[in-house]
C-alpha cells in the first residue's frame, strides 16, 4: 500500500521541478545575452575581443559616460520616444474603438471586414516595403515622424484589434445591457465603462506596440534621411567606421537604450492580469 502511494506521489513531485527547469532554462536564455551585452561596455575593445562573457578585468565606466554625455545620444532617443508615443496612442486609440464595434455593433460585412484586417497578420511591413515607400513620397510624408508613425499604426491594427476583441468578448454582456437600460449610448459605455475595466489589455497593448515601435529598423532606414530624426537603431552607425567597429560602445549604447523599454513593462506588468472585471455586476 505504501509503495503504490509512493508511485501516485512521483508525478505531483516532478511536475513542479520540470516547470521551474524549463522556467529556468527560458529566463537563462533571455537574461545571459542582456547580461553579457551590459557586462561588454564595460569593457575594453582587446578585453571584449578575448574575453566577450566573463566580467571585466577592469571596468570601463568611461564607455557608459562618454554616450551619456553626448547630445546625440539624447537626441536620438528624443526622436524614438516622440516616434513610440505617437505610434501607442494612435494605434490603441483606433484598435480600441474597431474592437468595440466588432463586439457590440452588429453591421452587414463585419465578419468579412473583421477577417480582411486580419490578413495583416499575414504581412509584415518588410513585404511591402517598397510600394510603401513609394505611398509614403507621393503622401510627402518622406523624412518626416508621421512617416514611420503611420505605417507602424497600419502594420500593429491587426494585432492589437484581435487582442482587444478577444477580451472585450470576455466581459459579461450584462454591463451593456445595464447600461442601455440606464439610457447610456455606444461612446458613453464604451468611455465609461470599457475602457476603466480594460486596463489589462490597454497595458498590454501599449508595451507590445511601444517595444516593436522603439525597435523598429527597417523602416526608419528606407523614409528618414536627415540624421536629425534618426532614431536610435540607426544611431548605431555612428560607432560603425569604414575599418573598425568600436563593439565596446556599441554593446554600452544597446544597454542604454534597451532600458526605457524594460522599464514600461516592468511599469505596466501590475496591469498585465486578467479578471478586472470580476463581480463588476454583482449587487
Amino acid at each position: 500500500m505504501t509503495s503504490t502511494a509512493a508511485r501516485y506521489d512521483t508525478p505531483v513531485t516532478i511536475a513542479p521541478v520540470l516547470r521551474y527547469a524549463i522556467l529556468f532554462i527560458i529566463a537563462g536564455g533571455v537574461l545571459i545575452p542582456l547580461i553579457a551585452t551590459a557586462l561588454g561596455g564595460f569593457k575594453s575593445l582587446g578585453e571584449l575581443r578575448v574575453n566577450p562573457f566573463g566580467l571585466p578585468s577592469q571596468w570601463e565606466w568611461t564607455n557608459y559616460w562618454e554616450i551619456l554625455s553626448s547630445s546625440r545620444y539624447w537626441q536620438l532617443m528624443g526622436n524614438s520616444l516622440i516616434i513610440a508615443v505617437l505610434t501607442v496612442i494612435l494605434t490603441v486609440a483606433a484598435a480600441a474603438m474597431a474592437a468595440f464595434v466588432f463586439v457590440h455593433v452588429r453591421f452587414f460585412g463585419a465578419t468579412f471586414l473583421l477577417n480582411y484586417l486580419l490578413l495583416g497578420l499575414m504581412f509584415p511591413a518588410a513585404t511591402a516595403i517598397l510600394p510603401l515607400f513609394i505611398k509614403i513620397r507621393d503622401l510627402g510624408l518622406l523624412d518626416t515622424y508621421w512617416g514611420v508613425v503611420l505605417p507602424q499604426v497600419a502594420f500593429g491594427l491587426a494585432m492589437s484589434i484581435l487582442l482587444f476583441r478577444n477580451y472585450f468578448r470576455q466581459m459579461p454582456k450584462d454591463l451593456f445591457e445595464a447600461a442601455v437600460i440606464d439610457g447610456c449610448g455606444y461612446f458613453r459605455f464604451f468611455w465609461y465603462v470599457i475602457l476603466p475595466l480594460s486596463r489589462p489589455i490597454l497595458a498590454t497593448v501599449a508595451v507590445i506596440v511601444f517595444v516593436h515601435s522603439w525597435n523598429n529598423y527597417l523602416l526608419p532606414l528606407v523614409v528618414l534621411n536627415r540624421d536629425t530624426l534618426y532614431p536610435w537603431p540607426l544611431g548605431i552607425m555612428v560607432y560603425q567606421g569604414e575599418y573598425s567597429t568600436d563593439w565596446n560602445l556599441i554593446l554600452a549604447f544597446i544597454t542604454l537604450t534597451i532600458l526605457p523599454a524594460i522599464i514600461m513593462f516592468f511599469a505596466a506588468q501590475k496591469h498585465i492580469v486578467a479578471g478586472l472585471t470580476a463581480g463588476s455586476v454583482k449587487g
